[in-house]
C-alpha cells in the first residue's frame, strides 16, 4: 500500500478529484495549506504592500493499493497541469499495515469495501 499526497492549486482541486474518481478512488482527504515559493512577490493596493509569497494550495492525501500508483500519478498530474510555476507536487509513501475499525479487516482488504 502507498500513501499519495499531492499539493495543488486550489483551482485545480475539483478537476483532480473528478479524474481520481474516474479511476475509482473514491476516498480522499484534503485540506487548504499555505506554502511560502521560489518566487516572492510585493504587491501594492491602494498604497499598501502586500507579500503575496506565501501561496494557497490545496493537499490531497489518500491510500492506495499498490497497483493503482501509477494511474493515480497520471491522473493528478494531467488533472492539476497548467504549464506554469506553481503547479506543484507528489509524494509517495509506503504504508505498513491499515486497519478497518468496524470489521477489523487489515492490509489493503481494510481500503476497499468488499462486500
Amino acid at each position: 500500500m502507498k500513501k499519495i499526497e499531492a499539493i495543488i492549486r486550489k483551482t485545480k482541486f475539483e478537476d483532480v478529484k473528478k479524474g481520481l474518481h474516474q479511476i475509482g478512488i473514491d476516498y480522499l482527504t484534503f485540506w487548504d495549506v499555505r506554502g511560502v515559493g521560489k518566487s516572492v512577490e510585493e504587491r501594492v493596493y491602494r498604497g499598501v504592500k502586500y507579500d503575496t509569497s506565501s501561496i494557497e494550495r490545496t493537499m490531497v492525501s489518500f491510500i492506495v493499493r499498490d497497483k493503482f500508483v501509477d494511474s493515480c500519478i497520471v491522473s493528478i498530474r494531467e488533472n492539476a497541469f497548467t504549464g506554469e510555476i506553481g503547479d506543484g507536487r507528489i509524494f509517495i509513501y509506503e504504508v505498513l499495515d491499515a486497519y478497518r475499525i468496524r470489521t477489523g479487516d487489515s492490509g489493503d482488504r481494510s481500503l476497499y469495501d468488499e462486500e
